[in-house]
């Protein structure tokens, strides 16, 4: 193992952690207060949660598309390419949180696979504008949770202006 491979499972399991604890603590408000427009990008705390949702999926189907090796991507037949980034995948509170809590634990069994080699290797894809796109797969990795903790930012911003507290979000607390 390596310092690179330790630090995607490390991520994987931070976003699984934090993603838990976030929902537990999304629960505590109404459906109405998820689901109000307050001009996030993606409008609500429920339109960011399916938008972050959206992009997991995508990001695993180029995964398993690219990667034949990557046996734990095949496995879930369950994934389903979303039709957009805004696409509302679930517009329950409590399907959103399941479909989180299983794709999360998709995340975890495929950082276990990753290791130097494949993290080197040439990723190939069309990106959502159809464009031709080449780069090692630790890029595409990186890019995966930094994507979720930029958008977790923006829902803990919203629950805090609600006077929700997030609980602590720093990856080096989750790691001390």
């Amino acid at each position: 193992m390596s310092v690179l491979t330790d630090q995607y499972r490390g991520f994987a399991r931070y976003n699984h952690d934090f993603n838990a604890a976030l929902y537990q603590r999304l629960e505590a408000l109404s459906t109405d207060q998820r689901g109000r427009d307050l001009g996030a990008y993606f409008g609500s705390i429920h339109g960011t949660l399916n938008h972050i949702l959206v992009a997991d999926w995508i990001w695993l189907l180029r995964f398993r598309s690219a990667f034949s090796g990557m046996q734990v991507l095949h496995d879930a037949q369950w994934l389903a390419p979303p039709g957009a980034l805004d696409q509302e995948l679930y517009c329950d509170f409590a399907d959103l949180h399941v479909a989180r809590r299983r794709t999360d634990e998709l995340i975890l069994r495929w950082a276990t696979q990753l290791d130097d080699k494949t993290l080197g290797q040439t990723m190939r894809y069309c990106n959502s504008k159809g464009q031709q796109r080449a780069h090692p797969l630790w890029v595409a990795a990186a890019h995966l949770f930094n994507h979720q903790t930029h958008h977790r930012g923006q829902i803990t911003t919203l629950m805090s202006q609600m006077g929700c507290d997030p609980g602590t979000t720093d990856f080096f607390a989750y790691v001390q």
